[in-house]
């Protein structure tokens, strides 16, 4: 009899040690209004990003985002690891990628967020600021290599191409949009940020820049004011032979926006969350009019549009 007992107690202990297990557990889980999640995102996003997820800290102080910037393909296996629950990228899942995801029991969603832009920018130094995107495919093709072999230029001068990484997506997404495959004879200079990218544009007067629209713009301005010492933004021409300065293009947003500007693409947030939890809290928010708001004051163009009675008008400034 007390050899039953002892054994009905020891059930009972396990049963309520499980609950209790499970009640801490279940209680740590996050939701759309508390917890703490970690996020990957690609470099060039980080201005967005960091705008988003603090805005979002501002209306629940209890929700926080470890943010981790990354080289786009580093950011996308940190969401296939489960070492990131959302993740910013320039591009959705492959199949392969979501199958992966799926095996762990995740849930894949995909949400198209942002028009943003790759902007060319060169040094004050240069006077040279407009080009044709015939001129650039050639530049990444091998074709040009010379300042004096633009049309118009005003110097000479080894072109040198300047990303913020060797595995960025501002560079895969220049070479996928060229069809270029070897990159070994390419004039690039890789460094180690976009900061870092920026200030070597600013010294050298040959080089030119590719920075994703956020780190550029506040929405109001083109270039914010701490970066715009010493750079220009280039305007591109979709045609060959240009007659007139309205053939060219700068990242602006009513340019996003019409689909004026020939080095647009996409921002996707994408989630891993198998639950209604805070990532799931961050795409809604994102979705709705707060988040588009953000996403116009970043410079960027709100992919779900909401209602607004004023558009900042902007000129261009070649």
């Amino acid at each position: 009899m007390k050899a039953r007992f002892r054994k009905i107690r020891t059930n009972v202990c396990l049963v309520g040690g499980f609950l209790l297990l499970w009640s801490c557990t279940s209680g740590n889980l996050d939701n759309p209004r508390q917890g703490t999640i970690q996020v990957s995102s690609d470099e060039s996003f980080q201005p967005l990003v960091d705008a988003l997820t603090l805005a979002y800290e501002g209306i629940y102080p209890d929700a926080h985002f470890i943010v981790s910037y990354k080289p786009e393909q580093e950011a996308i296996l940190a969401l296939l690891k489960d070492s990131a629950r959302i993740a910013f990228t320039s591009r959705v899942l492959t199949v392969q990628e979501k199958e992966i995801i799926s095996k762990q029991e995740g849930s894949v969603k995909e949400q198209k967020i942002a028009i943003d832009g790759i902007a060319l920018i060169t040094s004050t130094a240069n006077q040279d600021s407009l080009i044709t995107l015939a001129e650039l495919e050639a530049i990444f093709k091998g074709q040009i290599k010379d300042w004096s072999q633009l049309k118009g230029s005003s110097h000479s001068g080894a072109i040198t191409l300047v990303f913020d990484n060797s595995n960025s997506s501002n560079l895969n997404f220049m070479l996928k949009r060229f069809g270029v495959e070897d990159v070994t004879k390419l004039p690039l200079y890789t460094s180690n940020s976009n900061e870092e990218a920026i200030a070597h544009v600013r010294e050298n007067r040959s080089a030119i820049g590719f920075i994703g629209v956020n780190w550029l713009s506040d929405g109001d301005a083109l270039l914010t004011h701490e970066l715009s010492k010493g750079l220009r933004v280039m305007g591109i021409s979709e045609k060959s032979q240009p007659t007139s300065i309205a053939d060219y293009a700068q990242p602006f947003q009513r340019q996003l926006r019409a689909g004026k500007y020939p080095l647009a693409r996409f921002i996707y947030i994408v989630s891993r969350e198998g639950f209604s939890g805070l990532g799931g809290g961050l795409m809604t928010y994102i979705a709705r009019d707060v988040g588009g708001l953000v996403i116009e004051k970043m410079g960027l163009v709100p992919t779900i549009p909401y209602p607004r009675d004023v558009e900042v008008q902007t000129k261009q400034n070649f």
